[in-house]
C-alpha cells in the first residue's frame, strides 16, 4: 500500500484515473504478465491512479482467485507509484470477501459496485455500503449507478461513514448530483470526493465540473492515453480550444461508436488497447467481440484523435 492517505492522493490528480482492462491469453485465461505490462505502461504514460478490477476491467467476469491475483499485480506494476483501488461488489457478504481479498492483495482503496440485481431501498443501500466500510480498513468510494442511486441524504450518511471518502456517479443525473454536492456540503463538511463515471466521462466533464465534480475516469487512457491526457491538461489548464478541439474530433466519434453497439463501453475499449499494440485478448461473455466494421472504424478514430495532437491550435481556426 502507499503510505500517503488515498484521499489526500486523489484530490488533486497528476494525471487521468487509469481502468486498466484484464488481460486474456489464448485459452481464455488470465494473463498476469501482459496485465502488468498493460498497468505499468498506463502508470508510465502519468495516470494518477489504478482502479484494478472495475468496469472497464471485467470484474463482473473474475473468479474471486483471478480477482486477487490481477489486484496483486497491479500493485506490483504500480509499485507505490500512485495508489490502487480494486472493485468490490455483488451481494453484502460477497463484497465484504472482495474487500478483504483486496485488502490482502495490497489495494490502497475500493471502489465499492452496485449490489447484484436487486432494488432495495435507502436504508438497505446505506447498510450494505457501511458494512463494506467496516469490514477492512481500506478507504471505500461508493459508485451510484443502475440500482444504486442515492438521495441526497442518503450521500450525506455515507459522507459521515468513517471510511467512505467519495461518491462516482455512473448515473448521468446532473439535477441530483447537484442537490447532493450541495447537501454534503451543508450537512457533512470535510473534504468528500465526487467523479464522474459515466462511460467515456472526458465527453461530459465540462458539465460534471462546473457542479463540483472535479474528478473522473477515463477509459480512453488504456488505449489513447496522449489523447486522455492532453485532454486533461487542456481541461485542468482552462484550455478550451484544445477541450473542443480533442472533443469535437475524437470523443465525440468515440461515443458515437461506442454507442453502436452493447457492451461497447469495455468491448470497444479492449480491441482500442489490442489496436494500439498489446494483445490483451477478447472480452468474456456474457460481453461480445465490436464486428470487424467497428473495429476499423475505432482505428480511424483513433488515428484522427492522435492526428489532432499534431496539429497547432491555429490551425483549426
Amino acid at each position: 500500500m502507499t503510505p500517503v492517505p488515498l484521499a489526500a492522493r486523489l484530490s488533486i490528480p497528476s494525471g487521468p484515473l487509469f481502468f486498466p482492462v484484464t488481460a486474456y491469453g489464448p485459452d481464455g485465461a488470465v494473463d498476469l504478465d501482459t496485465y502488468r505490462t498493460h498497468v505499468r505502461r498506463g502508470v508510465e504514460a502519468g495516470a494518477a491512479a489504478v482502479f484494478a478490477c472495475c468496469g472497464t476491467g471485467e470484474y463482473h467476469a473474475l473468479t474471486p482467485e483471478e480477482y486477487e491475483a490481477c489486484v496483486r499485480a497491479a500493485v506490483e506494476a504500480a509499485d507505490g507509484r500512485v495508489p490502487v483501488v480494486a472493485g468490490a461488489g455483488y451481494g453484502t457478504a460477497l463484497a465484504v470477501r472482495y474487500a478483504r481479498l483486496a485488502e490482502g492483495a495490497g489495494a490502497d482503496g475500493l471502489l465499492a459496485m452496485p449490489p447484484y440485481l436487486v432494488v432495495a431501498g435507502q436504508e438497505g443501500l446505506l447498510r450494505h455500503y457501511r458494512e463494506i466500510a467496516a469490514a477492512t480498513a481500506l478507504p471505500v468510494i461508493v459508485y451510484q449507478r443502475d440500482n444504486a442511486v442515492f438521495t441526497p441524504d442518503t450521500v450525506v450518511e455515507l459522507a459521515r461513514t468513517d471510511g467512505v471518502i467519495g461518491l462516482k456517479d455512473g448515473l448521468g443525473d446532473l439535477d441530483l448530483m447537484q442537490r447532493i454536492v450541495s447537501a454534503v456540503r451543508g450537512a457533512a463538511p470535510g473534504d468528500f470526493l465526487y467523479f464522474n463515471g459515466l462511460p467515456t466521462a472526458e465527453q461530459t466533464q465540462l458539465a460534471y465540473r462546473a457542479i463540483g465534480v472535479p474528478l473522473y475516469s477515463s477509459a480512453v487512457f488504456c488505449f489513447a492515453p496522449e489523447l486522455a491526457l492532453a485532454f486533461f491538461r487542456a481541461l485542468e489548464s482552462g484550455d478550451d480550444r484544445t477541450v473542443n478541439r480533442l472533443l469535437d474530433g475524437f470523443y465525440r466519434p468515440f461515443v458515437e461508436l461506442r454507442a453502436q453497439g452493447r457492451g461497447y463501453a469495455v468491448a470497444l475499449v479492449k480491441a482500442g488497447v489490442r489496436l494500439r499494440g498489446l494483445d490483451v485478448g477478447e472480452v468474456r461473455p456474457p460481453l461480445h467481440e465490436p464486428s470487424e466494421d467497428h473495429v476499423k472504424q475505432l482505428a480511424q478514430v483513433i488515428e484522427r484523435g492522435y492526428a489532432l495532437l499534431e496539429k497547432e491550435p491555429e490551425d483549426t481556426k
